[in-house]
């Protein structure tokens, strides 16, 4: 409670100081929209490796799922994403294309397995294909033309985090409702594969809040020179995940 209080107090602080921090009520549901299940980037077909983990009965509880969940989020991907998230936000604030670039590229090398990359960058292009159709932006078409150029793969977290930037949208608003996202469609798919309740997928959810605004605020002074993973089981449980002989997700 004090850590969601804290937050709110610094985001209200931040957006009367700055006015490229006052968003409009129509950025935030965009937002909503880009981050809701409906927006076709196909989360849907990805576990992030989960799927073995359940395999293999590491996750096969509610409890285990948010334990699982919450050291990645905290330790690993999670974080990860969370700093490229943020970096490509300050970079489309500071109308700086070559250093977006250079962050898009990093964010595409950086993952640990095939199955990852390919979440990651499926992903990645058809976030930044419904964009560009429904939302056209330069910048947007600008990075997409340096990435096709470049034969470099999309990055997700780059993507949302140059788009909610371009809305005025706070990143102590948007990082956090990125992170929720991130983690609804893992216990999601979670709730397929145990199998759980809907219910106890909500209270998954709700158990992991406290983590998601712990890794927004952690990330808040983040460069990407603090990138790096200690959560090496989610690497194993992909590459386990690339020979699994029953597979309902692709990663």
């Amino acid at each position: 409670m004090r850590t969601a209080q804290a937050m709110t107090m610094k985001m209200t602080g931040m957006a009367m100081r700055d006015e490229r921090h006052r968003f409009s009520p129509l950025a935030l549901m965009r937002l909503q929209s880009w981050l809701s299940p409906s927006f076709p980037t196909g989360s849907y077909s990805y576990s992030h490796g989960l799927e073995w983990a359940v395999e293999v009965e590491d996750v096969r509880d509610r409890n285990s799922l948010v334990e699982w969940l919450e050291a990645d989020l905290c330790h690993g991907s999670g974080r990860n994403e969370a700093i490229f998230f943020r970096a490509a936000w300050h970079s489309a604030l500071d109308a700086d294309p070559t250093k977006l670039f250079t962050i898009a590229e990093l964010a595409a090398a950086f993952r640990g397995t095939s199955e990852l990359a390919l979440e990651s960058s499926q992903q990645g292009s058809a976030c930044l294909a419904v964009l560009r159709r429904v939302w056209p932006d330069c910048k947007l078409d600008a990075l997409s033309q340096m990435l096709h150029e470049c034969c470099v793969q999309p990055a997700l977290a780059v993507i949302l985090g140059a788009s909610a930037s371009r809305q005025g949208i706070p990143i102590l608003l948007a990082l956090p409702a990125f992170l929720q996202s991130w983690v609804a469609n893992l216990v999601m798919a979670g709730v397929r594969l145990i199998p759980l309740g809907q219910t106890d997928g909500q209270l998954a959810i709700a158990e992991l809040e406290r983590a998601v605004l712990a890794v927004s605020t952690q990330c808040e002074d983040a460069t990407l020179e603090d990138l790096g993973s200690a959560a090496f089981m989610v690497d194993l449980a992909s590459m386990a995940h690339e020979t699994q002989y029953t597979r309902l997700f692709r990663s």
